[in-house]
Order: C-alpha cells, then structure tokens, then sequence
C-alpha cells in the first residue's frame, strides 16, 4: 500500500548527487578541542553581555535626553554602565577576547555588533 510519487526522469539522479555532495562538505566527525571549547562559550556569553550593555546604554541616552530619570538615577545608571563594562574589559582579557571578537555573524543581515541595521 505505498504511495507512488511521479517525477521528472532524473529528478531522483539529481536529488541523490546533491545529497552526496552535501555529505562531502559536511564532516564524519566533530572534532571539538576542550580548550577552544571553553573560549568558545566565553566569546558567545561576553557578545551576548555586550549587546545588552549597549542596549541598555542606548535606551538610558534617550530616557534622559527624554528627561524621564531623576539626577539620581542618571547617576546610578552612569555608574552601573561604567562597572560593568570595566568588568568586560577585565573578562575579555581573562579569556584572551579583543573587541572585534564579540561579534555575531547574521548571515546576510551582517555582523551584529557593527551592522548597518542597528544602530548604536
């Protein structure tokens, strides 16, 4: 009781062949280096923080250019911003990071932290 699919003659040939070149590119095995590995997590986390740090930068420049922050809570913020990208800093070093690192490539939207699409 199976069901027949009709198709081009040669449709199936080409199917096969380009499976066959997908298998080439991709490998057998996974070879993952424990050391990389953990430079690797690294890098994603501290791109991850960093993108959120430049968020919350961004949404505390128009909150006070809005005037919606009291002086006291500019100052908090001010200091808080200042702290954690001074703890970046310190972290990025740990892990051997340089700033052009922290990045995440979107395929055709371009780089995260430096594309044309967001602007910081």
């Amino acid at each position: 009781m199976g069901t027949r699919v009709e198709s081009e003659p040669g449709a199936l040939d080409e199917f096969v062949e380009e499976v066959q070149k997908r298998q080439d590119t991709v490998p057998r095995r996974i070879n993952a280096d424990p050391e990389k590995v953990e430079q690797g997590l690294a890098k994603l986390v501290l791109t991850l923080i960093e993108l959120i740090r430049r968020l919350l930068e961004k949404q505390a420049i128009k909150r006070m250019e809005a005037g919606s922050l009291s002086p006291e809570e500019i100052e908090r913020v001010g200091i808080t911003l200042m702290r954690l990208e001074e703890k970046m800093e310190e972290l990025k070093e740990v892990f051997g990071l340089e700033d052009e690192e922290l990045n995440l490539n979107l395929g055709p939207l371009g780089d995260l932290m430096y594309s044309k699409t967001i602007n910081w």
